[in-house]
């Protein structure tokens, strides 16, 4: 089902986590809401913007997959349909996305510059925007701001 011009219903909960588990993760009626303010302006607005396919990684979580991902902030915005995790490969890295849409100007809420492993931009929306920017270490150490890779990567 889609959610607006270039985003569905079903990439913003797949999972491989729940599939695995198997956890329902679908959502309520008034998270599709939210989930459509995510897209649009959201994600809309940042595909637009970048002029670029966007990947979610991660979108909606119900509250048993989040509760199942190690690190996972107990009041994450993915569980009310607020959040996604995302990579722009045409763009760059993570970082790269993230630096562009901080200097976009796109009222966002929240936007998380996530480096380890596999790293993604963390980003999300809600009525009250705070354009709040930090960065996250290792699952687990925030700064403020969007900050490079203390091991001199940038993602």
């Amino acid at each position: 089902m889609n959610l607006s011009p270039h985003f569905t219903l079903e990439e913003l909960v797949a999972s491989q986590t729940a599939a695995r588990l198997a956890i329902d993760n679908q959502p309520p009626a008034e998270i599709v809401e939210r989930m459509r303010r995510l897209l649009a302006p959201g994600l809309e607005q940042i595909r637009a913007m970048l002029a670029s396919p966007v990947h979610v990684t991660s979108g909606y979580r119900s509250a048993a997959l989040n509760a199942a991902i190690p690190g996972a902030a107990a009041n994450s915005q993915h569980t009310r349909g607020e959040a996604a995790d995302i990579l722009v490969p045409a763009v760059g890295g993570p970082y790269q996305v993230c630096r562009r849409i901080i200097a976009s100007g796109i009222a966002f809420d929240q936007l998380i510059f996530e480096y380890g492993n596999r790293g993604w931009c963390h980003v999300s929306f809600a009525a009250e925007p705070r354009h709040d920017v930090r960065s996250k270490f290792n699952g687990t150490t925030y700064l403020a701001g969007l900050q490079p890779d203390p091991a001199g990567a940038v993602g």
